[in-house]
Formats: C-alpha cells, structure tokens, sequence
C-alpha cells in the first residue's frame, strides 16, 4: 500500500486510524524501513565531509583534526533541532491519536515558529564567536585555521540545519515515513556531489566542503516546507498557529528536552575529549577522536532510525490507551535494535581498519586509531537497549524518565570518568580517556533498563485501568 493510499484508507474515522488498527510487526516494518535509511542517509550526510576532507593530499589529517574540533558546535545546532522534532512531533501524535488535529496543528505551527528564533539567535553567536570555541574545544596552531574556515560558512546555514531536522520529524510522525527519508536523501545525493566538486575541482578544501553542506540542507529544508505548506501533508502549517502560546510550546520543549541533552551533551562530551586528548596525545588523538565520533554515527543514527519508525506507533496507540500494541512495538523496537547495535559491535571488532581508512589513510595515524576503535565502541553491543528503552519513554510523554536517562549517561558518569581514568591509569592517559566511553556506557545502560522495566510497569497498568474503565461505561 503506498503511502498516499494509506492516508486516504484511514481518512473515514481518523487520519492516523491505521496506527492503531494494523499489525505492528507490519507497520514498524513499513515505518522503520524509511526512517532507517533516511538516519543511514544522514550519517553519509554527516560524515562524507570528513571522508573528502580526510583524503586531501598532503594536509588531509591535519584537516581531518581540524573539522573534528567543529564538530561539537555542529552536534550543537543539530540538537536544538532535536530539542524542538523530539518534543513536539511526539505530542502532535499523541494529539492525533485523541483525534485532536486542531491542537496538534498548534503543536507544529509553535515548533516551526520557534525553530527560526532559535536559528536567528544561533547564527549569530557561531558568527561571533566561532574561533573562540575553537580553541576551548581542542584547537592547536596546527588546525585552527581549518577549523574556523569551516565554521564561518557552516554558521550561515543554521536555519537550514535547523528546519530540515526540525520539522522533517513532524512528517515522520504523521505516518509518511518515504517522504521523511526522501527529504533526507535530496539534500545528502546534492552533498556527495558537490563535495568533491568544491573541495577538489574549485580548490576551496574545507571551505568547499561547508558550502557544499548547507547548499545540499537549503534543498532539504526546501522540500520539507514544500510538503508541510501543501495539500498532502495531514498536519499543515497555518499562519493562525503562529503565535507562541506557553501552554504549547513549552510542554513539547519540557519533552524533547531529554534528547536536547543527550545531543547537546555528546557536543560538550566531545569537547571534554578533544580538550584531554590534545593535552595527552596531541593533534593525532584528536583525530583519532574524529575517526571515533564518526564511526559512533553508524551506531546511534540507525538506532534512532528504528525509534522514529516506532515512535508514531507508540505514541498513537498510547494516546488511544492500547497497552497491548504499545507493549508489543517497544518489544519489536528493542529486539531490531539489539539486533543492529550486537552485528554492528561483532563488525568494528573484527575489521576496525575498515572504518578507520574509510577517512585517512595515514599509516600513524590509522595505527593509532585501530586499538582506540575497539576500545572506545566495546559497549556497542547494549545500545540497543538504551536507544529503545530513551526513544520509548519519549513516545509515551514521560519527560522526565527521559531527561533522568540522558543526564545520568553523560553527565553522571561519562563526563566525570573522562578525567578520573587518566588519574587511575597512568601509564598511558590518551587510551584511559578513551577507555571512558565503554566503562559509562556499560553502567548506563544498567541504570537505563532497571528504571524502564518500572516505569513501563506503571503506565501500562495506568493504560490497562483506563480502557477497563472505558469499557465498563
């Protein structure tokens, strides 16, 4: 059934109905298959810059290093856009299943209308100040040249950044996943081609690479405001629901700020390492660093992929208060993502040079970097149950389990390991601080499962009470 029929199937009683009518094996299946590739597409997206820009000849991985120092800043504009997609696009859902289309329009015109304040106001600090950050984040005379090149025409393209990721997740959640994935796609085919053309036929190097970017994320953000501005979106939208409203707004930022964190906080996490390894390992730990943080991207995007396919089921039928089909497609989300994150794990362990050389073929460099890989990704097998269990409490609204997960990962236990285990460790300091990352994820994901497993207890038995309760009247 193509996408534009299944609209039109559940059109009679409920624009969404079919959410909560079809089997949910069917439909994570239909849901999760865009959204996966439009994540797998995003991480090309991400990292095909640093693919080009670590093949230049001759001063390939110094610009490595040095696009590897932007990247907390980048992490940053991407998880204000996630602070607005996670926090309203859930709830426009769950509005949707209740069968209150005015109120999730409200939801959609708030968030865009907020997304471009917060892309103003981004803009110009990343102008201003960019060099500064620079430094702080782990430049050294040797790449903050690189580094500030790329950043003061990345900064210009934050509004971009901001309302292709932004409001891309209130198309998703509406059920068009292939029109999600689509938006994705157009912007990351334009930024594979034009990368190679900027950085090698023009010359511009990194400069060339961050023009490339945000021309490709004008074409995506171009597309995603063509379909939400049309006739055959479900959610439009409307000038009317332009004004801020606090009862609006701030539930939906209260909401998507668990993943604002946890985006935001992997930017001040790698900060935290660049800023260590430069004092332990030099510029080669940084990029190192960089090569690391890349290949993470193949773990969590994916991960996310599988969770915004789940996520409109979810949430739909969590808003109708059918506990059963949101018991069964958190137990199908956790099962794919286990699968994903555990094949994934057995990969980087067995051929770590093959995503090391996917970005520099320096030999002291890939040297370095091959140890430090299966190091700093041993957990990877587990995310699987963090990324479901975060990505579930967010469907169900549950704020503030959300917020704990996030904020007990990184700030509780990564952020301070990072400068504990050179202290224990102090025959090689560089590999302790990457030995950081699998020890707090380890306990993380611990921590994660045994609040989940109570929490999902409690709201379905609150679930179950109210469609007995339903019933009985």
């Amino acid at each position: 059934m193509s996408e534009q029929s299944t609209r039109t199937a559940g059109m009679a009683d409920d624009d969404k109905s079919f959410l909560g009518r079809e089997p949910i094996g069917k439909l994570l299946l239909r849901l999760a298959i865009p959204t996966v590739v439009a994540q797998f597409i995003n991480m090309l997206y991400n990292i095909v810059d640093r693919i080009y820009i670590g093949h230049m000849p001759e001063d390939g991985q110094l610009a490595l290093t040095g696009l590897g120092v932007c990247l907390p800043l980048i992490l940053l504009v991407s998880a204000f856009a996630a602070l607005i997609a996670n926090g309203g696009a859930p709830r426009a859902s769950i509005f949707m299943g209740k069968g209150d289309t005015e109120s999730a329009e409200r939801t959609l015109g708030n968030c865009f209308v907020t997304q471009i304040i917060i892309s103003v106001v981004l803009t110009a600090v990343l102008l201003i100040f960019d060099e500064q950050f620079l430094w702080l984040f782990g430049a050294s005379e040797n790449t903050i040249g690189y580094a500030v090149d790329y950043m003061n025409i990345y900064a210009i393209g934050t509004i971009f950044v901001q309302l292709t990721l932004g409001m891309n997740a209130f198309i998703t959640a509406q059920g068009f996943a292939t029109t999600g994935m689509l938006s994705v796609l157009i912007g990351a085919v334009a930024n594979i081609g034009l990368d190679p053309l900027f950085i090698y036929a023009f010359g511009m190097g990194v400069r060339g690479a961050a023009l490339a970017t945000i021309i490709s994320q004008a074409a995506s953000c171009a597309w995603v405001l063509f379909f939400l501005f049309g006739k055959k979106t479900v959610l439009k939208i409307r000038p009317e629901y332009f004004r801020l409203k606090a009862g609006i707004i701030l539930p939906g930022l209260a909401l998507g700020f668990s993943t604002f964190v946890m985006q935001a906080s992997e930017s001040i996490i790698l900060i935290c390492f660049n800023s260590s390894l430069q004092n332990y390992g030099g510029d080669i730990a940084v990029g190192a660093m960089t090569v690391l943080s890349s290949v993470m991207q193949f773990a969590m995007l994916p991960l996310q992929g599988l969770g915004q396919g789940a996520q409109p089921i979810i949430s739909y039928n969590y808003g109708a208060k059918n506990a059963e089909r949101v018991k069964k497609a958190f137990r199908l989300l956790l099962t794919a993502s286990l699968c994903y994150s555990v094949t994934l794990w057995a990969l980087v362990m067995a051929v770590p040079q093959a995503f090391v050389m996917m970005f520099n073929t320096n030999e002291a460099l890939v040297s370095y970097t091959i140890p430090a890989l299966r190091m700093y990704l041993g957990a990877l097998l587990l995310f699987g149950i963090q990324v479901a269990c975060q990505m579930t409490f967010t469907s169900m609204g549950n704020a503030l389990a959300s917020v704990i997960v996030a904020v007990v990962r990184k700030f509780v236990l990564l952020l301070p390991l990072i400068y504990i285990m050179p202290l224990i460790f102090t025959a090689d300091k560089a590999t302790a601080v990457f030995m950081a990352e699998p020890v707090a994820d380890t306990i993380a994901v611990l921590f994660t499962a045994i609040l989940f497993f109570f929490q999902f207890r409690r709201f379905m038995s609150k679930m179950n009470a109210a469609d007995k309760e339903k019933t009985n009247t």
